[in-house]
């Protein structure tokens, strides 16, 4: 089950190849998450020291009352990814041009992972090229069903 979902991706990026990753959050921060609270907008991923972190995703406090008094909603997060995919990462983001962004984080069982994205920037024309094909496939749906 999707619990956040980052829209934007597809129109402003296009994928190149996509993992799955665990991410090491506190308590709260999952009941949060379970509750759909957060968000995904402007945040992405690097890799340091052989780990990756999630930078900029927004998680609320479950109960504000019931919160550390120093607790950072957006404070970096280890993913939990093996050497393979670790290695993968890091040589594509030193690549020029491709970017590591989150798509969603959905709920598998009781554990909660992130979808995330090796992508590439799209140009203007490009993203105006992919809504008029999007309207252009809309309308033929429309015709076909009445």
């Amino acid at each position: 089950m999707t619990l956040l979902q980052n829209k934007k991706l597809r129109l402003n990026y296009e994928v190149l190849d996509t993992f799955h990753a665990g991410i090491e959050l506190f308590g709260y921060e999952v009941k949060s998450l379970r509750n759909k609270h957060g968000s995904l907008d402007g945040s992405h991923i690097t890799v340091r020291g052989g780990e990756a972190y999630i930078i900029g995703m927004h998680i609320p406090a479950y109960q504000v009352a019931n919160t550390p008094k120093g607790y950072d909603d957006r404070r970096n997060r280890r993913l939990l990814l093996n050497r393979k995919e670790l290695d993968k990462l890091s040589q594509s983001e030193s690549k020029k041009g491709l970017t590591i962004a989150p798509i969603s984080v959905y709920n598998n069982n009781r554990l909660i992972k992130l979808d995330i994205a090796i992508v590439r920037g799209k140009k203007k024309h490009d993203k105006r090229q992919d809504l008029k094909q999007r309207d252009d496939e809309r309308e033929m749906r429309r015709t076909l069903k009445s």
